[in-house]
């Protein structure tokens, strides 16, 4: 229950707040926005903006008039408010929750839909720079949301400051140092026979030996001993490469010191570049050989971390989101026909050639880029079932 419900809070504010970009973007140049929805077709509740009030619908399968089992309204109810004045937007709730969209007047979108009357209210009526700022709202959305997340968090908890002091503050759980009896408090004192004073000496000595048996003398009250356990492995990226560190499964004390609202500001944009940074590593990371395709990860997979993350509280659960609102921005804005940053590459190429693009070109482009999506999408899922089976 609690990977379903921090799913769908995790993908509902993502996707809710990216489209919310190219909504707001939209409107403010003027393109009539016809529907906003989360998630994907087929509808399930609309709110239809119009003259004089609202129209409200609920959809589920009901038998049509030749016996047939349909999807399409089965309530629908007007509520009437005197003298507003609609705007003929259909605000969606859908039934395939991964995802979103907004469909615009004069837009070549998921829809493929090529009927344009270029009346002043459709995007492709628009100014180039009109219509990259629309095509790229919902990534600086995005962005914005990964800094107010990381500076929110940050301000809350304040910075971790650690101890040098080679004393166990926390035990992993089913990890060699849990399981062979260390406690909190213990303080290692040596990493076969080699004297250590800080944590930074002993965790260097324990990282150089994955799979390894080694011998610790531990302080513990008043009295000293000696544990031989086994270390286990660790992947960590070092300098862009991966490698493989021994760990025994112990954490260092520290504490957290309270932040004023610069500091916090500073923190929450270090930390959404640091986020773009892990992205940007591990695509170097996939053309090098260093990872495989296999390593991705798509919807299951987020699901899952997403559950991981809620049980270890809020703090945890909206970092998480955080580093997501990062992948989310940085995807969308790669150069790819059917993401925001094909669209963008569609313009730029208009303006080197300095002329528009037909809109035989622009949908055989946008079905090349959909196809391309659609596969990579098949891959990732492909990833996630795999995990699933071999967990």
């Amino acid at each position: 229950m609690t990977t379903l419900w921090a799913t769908i809070v995790v993908l509902g504010v993502l996707v809710t707040v990216h489209e919310l970009g190219h909504f707001l973007a939209a409107r403010s140049v003027g393109v009539r926005v016809d529907r906003f929805s989360i998630g994907f077709p087929p509808r399930l509740i609309t709110f239809t903006s119009m003259d004089n009030g609202w129209l409200f619908k609920v959809y589920f399968y009901y038998f049509s008039e030749d016996r047939k089992l349909v999807w399409g309204p089965i309530i629908e109810k007007t509520i009437n408010i005197p003298g507003k004045i609609g705007k003929k937007t259909e605000y969606c709730l859908a039934l395939i929750p991964l995802g979103g969209y907004v469909r615009m007047a004069g837009s070549i979108d998921e829809s493929l839909d090529e009927n344009f009357s270029h009346t002043d209210d459709e995007l492709m009526s628009k100014s180039p720079l009109a219509q990259a700022w629309v095509m790229s709202a919902g990534v600086m959305m995005n962005i914005l949301l990964a800094f107010v997340l990381f500076a929110g968090v940050v301000k809350y908890t304040g910075v971790p400051e650690f101890s040098n002091e080679p004393v166990i503050a926390q035990l992993v759980p089913n990890m060699p140092a849990e399981n062979t009896g260390l406690q909190v408090g213990d303080r290692i004192l040596s990493v076969n026979g080699e004297e250590i004073e800080t944590w930074s000496d002993m965790s260097s000595k324990i990282h150089a030996l994955p799979n390894t048996e080694i011998s610790l003398i531990i302080e513990r009250d008043v009295e000293q001993f000696n544990i031989d356990l086994k270390t286990k492995y660790q992947v960590a990226v070092i300098d862009g490469k991966v490698d493989t560190l021994g760990a025994i499964g112990i954490i260092q004390k520290y504490n957290f010191r309270p932040i004023g609202f610069v500091e916090a500001i500073q923190a929450g944009s270090i930390a959404t570049m640091n986020g773009f940074g892990l992205i940007i590593m591990s695509l170097s990371m996939l053309a090098n050989g260093d990872a495989s395709l296999k390593d991705l990860g798509g919807p299951i997979m987020i699901a899952q971390l997403a559950g991981e993350t809620a049980k270890a509280g809020w703090t945890a659960l909206l970092t998480f989101m955080a580093l997501i609102s990062c992948n989310l921005a940085f995807i969308n804005i790669l150069p790819i026909p059917g993401l925001d940053g094909g669209h963008l590459l569609i313009l730029i190429i208009e303006g080197i050639i300095r002329r528009k693009l037909s809109i035989k070109v622009r949908m055989v482009i946008q079905q090349v880029g959909m196809a391309f999506l659609l596969l990579l999408v098949a891959t990732v899922i492909v990833n996630d079932i795999g995990r699933l089976i071999t967990q």
